[in-house]
């Protein structure tokens, strides 16, 4: 036979891939659908009022562990005992009576009051489609994947109610999420966690594939814990890393000062917060908060990074760039390669929630070349870091005043 593969969008919904395999021989025909998009960070529970004929012919989407009930015929379509697919209430009821009746022919051999009881409910069944009497239709889907639609969209549905809701430990080792035994680990596995490499499933800021993020708690020595997370993705080959203050915002900023002699001095470990700036005097040069991110890398490495800072904006170097800016960008970017090495200059680092760092070769001895100062932030640095409005004491009784 042959299948036919169809990536399409359902209005006011998301895309799904239908499938449809149809066989010359036997003209036995089968269609499925699965969803394009991934699992939903909510479960979805769809129920409708089904009170006229239109209703039958609403669309549906349901997905292999979505579950269909009508409570008036105490009937239920359990989780994976169908394959997903895009039909109609109608479709799900006779899809339902057809399975029913595929064994009745041998029921009625073997078990007749079996299968009489099973005639009567198929009855029941074909007599919905006519809707002589209300009934409620319910769709439950756990990957909050399926869809019922709503002729009146994007006003609202009367007959329709959605309801979104959190997962059970069960509903999500079903899906493969997560095991059921969350509370499985000793209570002290917080300390194992500098020894491994977390991994999460996330998508790619470039492409929007799906990829994987590795997290990692390590220990700066002489410093402090940070969280490395580093992106790559195997669809467009793009990779990023972020770094993370494990700890709280110091009391005092940090201003660290490192005087370049050396080319050795380009192996200096640095770890610069997103709230540092940096500077090079002797370049008339400055790096806002901000720019960058997070970074922990070597002098070298971010010396380089903020080459490619100005090489790649288009405004400085490209086609929107006048010629003198040009010039003079490539005069900086020329000194910028001489320092590493060539030219004595002043490296800082200015970070007023203390959470940066420069290596110190000399450790535990002080490095005469490095000069680290504590400073009282101003009014305006405590504002930017949202210092100001923050209150950590005395809360509680302000709070039942206030009431």
């Amino acid at each position: 036979g042959v299948t036919r593969l169809l990536l399409t969008r359902i209005p006011f919904f998301k895309e799904i891939i239908v499938s449809s395999f149809s066989c010359d021989s036997c003209s036995w025909s089968n269609t499925e659908i699965q969803s394009a998009g991934r699992i939903q960070e909510q479960g979805v529970r769809f129920t409708l009022a089904v009170t006229s004929r239109q209703d039958m012919n609403r669309e549906v989407v349901k997905t292999d562990c979505a579950s269909a009930r009508i409570p008036e015929l105490d009937f239920e379509i359990p989780a994976f005992s169908q394959k997903g697919v895009l039909t109609t209430i109608e479709g799900i009821i006779d899809r339902a009576v057809a399975g029913l009746e595929q064994d009745q022919p041998a029921r009625r051999v073997v078990d007749k009051e079996v299968a009489g009881k099973i005639d009567e409910f198929i009855g029941k069944l074909r007599q919905l489609k006519e809707v002589n009497s209300p009934f409620t239709f319910i769709l439950d889907d756990p990957s909050g994947n399926s869809f019922v639609e709503n002729p009146h969209a994007p006003q609202r549905d009367e007959a329709l109610v959605v309801t979104h809701y959190r997962r059970s430990p069960q509903q999500s080792a079903v899906l493969g999420l997560e095991g059921e035994e969350v509370d499985a680990k000793p209570p002290d596995a917080a300390e194992d966690l500098r020894d491994e490499v977390l991994q999460f499933n996330t998508n790619c800021p470039e492409c929007n594939a799906p990829a994987s993020t590795n997290m990692k708690l390590v220990q700066i020595p002489h410093f402090k814990e940070v969280i490395i997370m580093a992106t790559n993705c195997d669809s467009c080959g793009h990779r990023t890393n972020e770094v993370k203050s494990g700890g709280a915002i110091e009391a005092q900023g940090t201003r660290i000062t490192l005087r370049i002699t050396d080319p050795s001095d380009m192996t200096r470990d640095i770890l610069k917060s997103e709230t540092c700036s940096v500077e090079i005097p002797e370049l008339e040069f400055e790096l806002g908060m901000g720019a960058l991110g997070g970074k922990f890398t070597t002098l070298e490495g971010l010396l380089k990074d903020i080459r490619d800072l100005v090489e790649k904006n288009p405004f400085s170097l490209g086609d929107s760039s006048t010629p003198s800016r040009t010039g003079k960008l490539q005069e900086f970017i020329g000194k910028l390669q001489d320092v590493k090495g060539k030219t004595q200059a002043h490296f800082i680092m200015d970070d007023p929630a203390g959470n940066s760092y420069l290596q110190n070769v000399y450790a535990p001895e002080q490095d005469p070349e490095l000069r680290v100062q504590r400073y009282q932030r101003t009014f305006e640095q405590n504002e930017e870091l949202g210092l100001n409005d923050m209150k950590t004491e005395g809360y509680e009784t302000e709070a039942a005043s206030g009431r």
